[in-house]
């Protein structure tokens, strides 16, 4: 098969390319949007993937299979109604077609959606809830990364029952600088970031309403905080709720085991032991532990990602795989 990758220069991109070079059903070609932008550097006697325009038309005589755009979220709606008018698949690494309504995309994004026709037929790409829509799917939209971790440690216990909703739950979430994107700023320059740790996006961060949209709570009921790691790559999730009354440990640890204990990349750990980032860097998976507070009411759940994989690149090739009929698995593990 034929992958063609549009935004292939940012982190994820050239994390995605990585990934696909190592596929063993896969040819991936750079996919070049920028007309200014020279061919990156490669070591003599390595072949570097092909190189396309990003347009329909160069992706349609190239003969691809599917097309990736790691791009921001305005490049991705432009592009990928062409791209679907041409008969290719599209998986979108960016925030352009994730929530469903076109006036929750302008309430959290700032301008009004471009194609919300698009929004109805798109599936949202998160394997472990939507496997079976997206295997055939020819447009999915990749999650973000904070909502990938806080959607896998949430659902489950609020399909359950257990969390008291009169509580909001609190997700504190802690992320690697990689997470901004290569664009450079000053936010997130060496001098800033080094030695430091600072929250950003306080009640307005993007990434909200899709947790909400697949969580099922409520706007009020969560409160999210986005904080800045000074290392490149990980997500860090602690996420605070309370308990049901009668609900203990072992109900947790049961929860989680039947929704998880078959599925590839999300790992479960035993009642009171908990991820960190080492245990997910570079890897495609999620790994999910909680404790319960002594006086039984309070529980703590830590989900841990690396935003460049399981949040970006490697969830997508995870979906590419499903909508092409691979193993869900391959070139992931």
């Amino acid at each position: 098969m034929k992958a063609g990758v549009v935004g292939f220069r940012g982190y994820s991109g050239a994390e995605l390319l990585g990934l696909l070079a190592g596929h063993p059903h896969v040819q991936p070609f750079r996919m070049e949007h920028r007309e200014e932008a020279s061919a990156p550097p490669a070591p003599r006697g390595r072949a570097a993937a092909n190189t396309l325009a990003a347009t329909a038309e160069a992706a349609r005589d190239a003969d691809l299979d599917v097309v990736f755009l790691a791009t921001p979220h305005e490049v991705s709606m432009q592009m990928a109604p062409q791209l679907l008018q041409a008969g290719l698949r599209v998986i979108d690494l960016s925030g352009g077609f994730r929530l469903r309504f076109p006036e929750l995309h302008e309430r959290w994004y700032g301008h009004p959606h471009e194609d919300p026709s698009l929004l109805e037929s798109v599936v949202y790409g998160l394997p472990e809830f939507y496997r079976q829509q997206i295997r055939g799917a020819r447009f999915v939209a990749n999650p973000g990364c904070y909502p990938t971790a806080a959607n896998l440690a949430l659902r489950p216990l609020l399909q359950a029952g257990l969390l008291d909703r009169a509580v909001p739950v609190i997700c504190d979430a802690k992320s690697g600088v990689s997470g901004a994107g290569r664009k450079a700023s000053l936010k997130t320059s060496f001098c800033e970031v080094g030695d430091n740790f600072s929250v950003y996006s306080a009640f307005g961060h993007r990434h909200v309403p899709e947790v909400l949209q697949h969580s099922g709570l409520e706007e009020s009921h969560f409160h999210f905080v986005a904080q800045l790691l000074p290392t490149p790559r990980g997500i860090l999730e602690t996420l605070h709720a309370r308990l049901q009354p009668g609900v203990d440990a072992a109900a947790i640890q049961r929860c989680y085991d039947d929704a998880y204990l078959d599925e590839p990349f999300v790992r479960v750990y035993d009642a009171g032991a908990l991820p960190d980032l080492h245990s997910v860097q570079h890897t495609n998976f999620c790994d999910v532990g909680f404790t319960v507070s002594p006086l039984g009411d309070a529980l703590l759940v830590v989900a841990a990602i690396d935003n460049l994989v399981k949040g970006a690149a490697g969830q997508a090739v995870q979906n590419m795989n499903l909508m092409l009929g691979f193993e869900e698995t391959e070139g992931l593990l």
